[in-house]
């Protein structure tokens, strides 16, 4: 089932820049936000058939009401693996002929995402220097959890924009 994304007024369009420089240049400022975007249980259900983790926090709804968060709550790693998907809503790289994930410095996990929670990605770029081709950025992308005062995940995200 694909996701209707609701185009909140607090998202911010993708920051676009031209060339490297400007985004060497603009290192130390807010990238914007992506739209939010809900999780529900059949994502995390497919994402425990894709990666073959069946933990009964993420998949028992009955045995989770009665473990330490009430209910089920998405993977670690699912809310991570979003980052992919919220990046290019955030910033985008016009003359690029390719953008490549390199890695990441730092991910951290500081609240659980419950089922039925909408988060977004928010960024900043951290770092950029340039590359053989291109140029590579640090942006650091902080998984928002609406409604609550910490982020589901903070990947400080490596990535390369050839051109």
């Amino acid at each position: 089932m694909m996701e209707t994304l609701d185009f909140n007024v607090a998202s911010v369009p993708a920051r676009v820049f031209a060339q490297p420089g400007a985004l060497i240049d603009a290192v130390g400022e807010h990238l914007g936000a992506s739209p939010w975007f809900a999780i529900d249980q059949a994502r995390i259900g497919q994402f425990a058939d894709a990666t073959l983790d069946h933990q009964w926090v993420h998949v028992d709804p009955e045995r989770a009401c009665s473990g330490p968060f009430g209910g089920c709550i998405a993977h670690g790693y699912l809310t991570l693996s979003l980052v992919n998907y919220f990046l290019p809503q955030i910033v985008r790289i016009d003359g690029a002929r390719m953008g490549v994930n390199y890695g990441c410095d730092r991910v951290r996990f500081p609240a659980p995402v419950r089922v039925g929670a909408r988060v977004r990605g928010v960024g900043e770029l951290l770092r950029a220097e340039a590359i053989e081709g291109g140029v590579q950025a640090w942006i650091r992308v902080t998984v928002e959890i609406e409604g609550e005062a910490k982020p589901g995940c903070v990947a400080d995200t490596i990535s390369r924009y050839y051109f």
